[in-house]
């Protein structure tokens, strides 16, 4: 940063983003240079040499006049864009430096009108064709697993940097106010009528019966083990055997009537009261507040945080696993899903076209929503430059090119002197 200061704020030095790139063009503006002077002094050398002579050396003296007239004007020009020629304070010279804030405000302006307007942003994003590009580039491979591993990377470095205080926080401070402001039973009442009206509680019925009867299959001991440990102390260990036994042969018939059965009166029952369940849930009342005060005495356990910690730690642990695992399955899906998409992307024009009409929408709302500060920015940014430092840096990037100026204006110059010496014969 420079320590220079105007009156209102600072002055900033341009930081050189690149040194060997301003090398190379400080040593093609010093060569532009020396050829516009070397031309300058040439035209010179011809002008005295051919001093007073007629003819066709006339012509030569006219010629190499008028260079030295162009050259000596274009330079002064040329000059009078970034400093004072020769060091003399002459008006409207060292434009640059003196009006830098003026032409940070105009090409703020240029930049708004011509480069943010709406049409010209959605034809620029239109022409650029992303999604096909996207769709592209997607379709090689090496792309494709570098998206995955590069999205993988992010998320395991945002899942380690979640705490167990951050997910106690958001348990505590956001979600258990919400569900304590959250009426449950309505909640519930419509959940349990959609999963009646569309039977998709039999399928866990089933699944509850098939693991009941497995486990009365396999465990005989067990079960009449549970049902001696009740039997009255009185009563004779045969006669215990013989009823534990039976009961376990009626039980496991119970089970398998019930599972084999999709109308078995156990269903029905099982679905009525689940209907009324859900009715009441719905329309009475004290059913109503008892789920109320089943969800609080829930929330004010203190066993709420710690049962959330704890399977936040379980998922965050099998994610993490997953995600490390180059050729795990989280990897696999998001690498199977890309590949899927990309492939979409090249043969499905509409969505191309709805995905483009997207971006450009996008755009145009970034644009008319922040183009003004974007384009402030530049004005902004010129503000605080120095106005020397601007100048000498605003040269160095394009006074190689206006010493092509002076260089023409030498040479026309010339040609333009003999046009005018072979009127003035012709005319004299």
């Amino acid at each position: 940063m420079a320590a220079t200061t105007t009156a209102s704020t600072p002055s900033l030095s341009l930081i050189t983003p690149d040194p060997g790139a301003d090398e190379a063009r400080r040593r093609g503006l010093r060569r532009m240079r020396t050829v516009a002077v070397g031309l300058l002094l040439l035209a010179a050398c011809v002008y005295v040499a051919t001093l007073g002579r007629d003819g066709f050396w006339g012509f030569v003296n006219a010629g190499a006049e008028a260079s030295m007239v162009g050259a000596i004007a274009d330079w002064f020009a040329v000059t009078a864009l970034f400093k004072h020629p020769l060091g003399l304070p002459v008006p409207h010279t060292a434009l640059v430096p003196k009006r830098k804030d003026e032409l940070g405000k105009g090409l703020e302006e240029f930049v708004g009108e011509n480069f943010l307007q709406e049409e010209v942003v959605r034809d620029r994003v239109r022409a650029a064709r992303i999604s096909a590009r996207v769709g592209g580039w997607l379709a090689d491979p090496a792309n494709a697993r570098r998206v995955v591993d590069e999205a993988s990377d992010v998320a395991a470095i945002a899942l380690g940097k979640v705490r167990d205080e951050h997910v106690a926080d958001l348990v505590t401070q956001a979600l258990v106010p919400r569900f304590r402001k959250e009426p449950i039973a309505p909640l519930l009442g419509s959940t349990l009528m959609e999963v009646l009206r569309d039977d998709l509680h039999h399928g866990l019925v089933d699944l509850a019966l098939d693991e009941m009867h497995r486990w009365l299959l396999e465990n005989p001991e067990t079960f009449s083990q549970v049902l001696e440990e009740r039997a009255p102390w009185w009563a004779p260990p045969r006669l215990n055997e013989a009823v534990t036994s039976r009961l376990h042969v009626q039980a496991l018939a119970w089970v398998e009537d019930i599972r084999d059965d999709p109308r078995h009166r156990a269903r029905e029952a099982l679905d009525s009261m689940l209907g009324q369940l859900a009715h009441d849930l719905l329309n009475d009342q004290p059913t109503r507040d008892r789920a109320e005060a089943l969800k609080n005495r829930l929330l004010d356990h203190p066993q709420v945080v710690t049962t959330a910690i704890s399977l936040w730690k379980a998922m965050r642990a099998a994610l993490l696993t997953s995600i490390r695992d180059r050729e795990g399955a989280v990897r696999q899906r998001l690498l199977a899903e890309l590949n899927a998409f990309s492939q979409r992307l090249r043969e499905d024009a509409a969505l191309r076209d709805r995905l483009d009409r997207a971006a450009a929408d996008l755009t145009v709302f970034v644009v008319e929503r922040y183009g003004a500060e974007v384009t402030t920015v530049i004005t902004s940014t010129i503000e605080r430059w120095d106005g020397k430092e601007a100048a000498r840096r605003i040269e160095l990037h394009v006074g190689r090119d206006l010493q092509f100026i002076r260089i023409n204006g030498t040479i026309v110059g010339g040609l333009v002197g003999v046009l005018i010496h072979a009127v003035t014969l012709l005319t004299g």
